[in-house]
């Protein structure tokens, strides 16, 4: 069954790959977008679809990297590499400070602590004027070189994009399927019978809070390179809120399903804004309706019609 999902995710992929060149700008840059914001809806999908958890500080992990990446950038123009590996490790060091504090909660509590955190990394990229230049943001991120080759244009970027979200739905796949991952399968299920088993649950919670920083940290990377503009706006509530929607609509405890939820509330969010500016209002009557009709989401719904 792994094995299955693994070869239809993979031909997804490739699927991506040819169709790329052949798409006008405006849905390629839509693709884009939802590549790197599913990569942020897979990091968080360990947490929530795989260990319980749910957290609304995804952003705060996600707007440090992509920060990082943009003072770097405009300012000491590193490289790729020198911006991917501080951005990363940066949002990574974030979660585990930030993970010491939270782990501690359960629950609502937890939810609500998630919450206080990412409003703090929102309140210095929005108050630390020196740094981040405040709400006007620091602008002018340029693309990288790949070697010799310019990632300026939208397709050479969008592959790019494709190749590090191919990257993390392997890495993430791995990841849940190991012994690691069983164990936050369980954990999800009942810690105390986890810990009647002898594992360590709060070291497990951890990492997984961990993990979950650093994988945020790279959708970070890539967005601002994709943007080329770093704000307050990509560390507020309303991106963690996202997040937790394409969780939702795509269906929790399967990395497939957040990533079809990111191209679900991307193409929503863009199509139906042009048409009207209640478009909130309507991605709200979606989530809803998701919630009433398919409470597993898009794929729990598919594996349900397949029974």
């Amino acid at each position: 069954m792994i094995r299955r999902r693994g070869l239809i995710a993979a031909a997804a992929m490739v699927g991506l790959g040819i169709i790329g060149p052949f798409l006008p700008a405006y849905p390629l840059t839509l693709l884009t977008q939802a590549l790197i914001l599913g990569i942020l809806a897979m990091s968080l999908d360990v947490l929530l679809g795989y260990t319980g958890m749910p957290s609304l500080g995804q952003a705060a992990y996600f707007g440090v990297a992509a920060y990082a990446v943009a003072l770097l950038t405009t300012e000491r123009q590193v490289g790729l590499v020198g911006c991917a590996a501080a951005g990363i490790a940066l949002a990574t060091v974030t979660a585990a400070v930030f993970g010491i504090i939270a782990i501690r909660a359960r629950g609502t509590y937890f939810l609500m602590i998630t919450l206080a955190l990412g409003m703090v990394v929102w309140g210095l990229a929005f108050r630390w004027v020196s740094l981040t230049k405040g709400d006007n943001g620091v602008s002018g991120v340029a693309r990288p070189e790949l070697g010799t080759l310019s990632l300026a244009a939208p397709l050479p970027f969008f592959y790019f994009s494709l190749l590090c979200a191919a990257a993390a739905f392997a890495l993430l796949g791995l990841l849940v399927v190991s012994p690691f991952g069983l164990g936050l399968k369980g954990i999800r299920g009942s810690e105390s019978r986890m810990e009647a088993l002898g594992y360590n649950v709060w070291l497990h919670k951890y990492l997984a809070f961990v993990i979950s920083g650093a994988f945020a940290g790279a959708s970070g990377v890539l967005w601002a390179y994709y943007n080329g503009f770093v704000g307050p706006t990509d560390v507020q509530l309303l991106t963690s809120v996202e997040a937790l929607l394409m969780v939702a609509l795509g269906g929790p405890g399967t990395l497939v399903g957040p990533a079809i939820g990111a191209g679900l509330i991307v193409f929503l969010k863009n199509f139906v804004s042009v048409y009207t500016k209640r478009w909130l209002l309507i991605l709200g009557a979606v989530y809803i309706g998701v919630i009433l009709f398919a409470p597993h989401g898009v794929v729990g719904a598919l594996r349900g019609r397949r029974r």
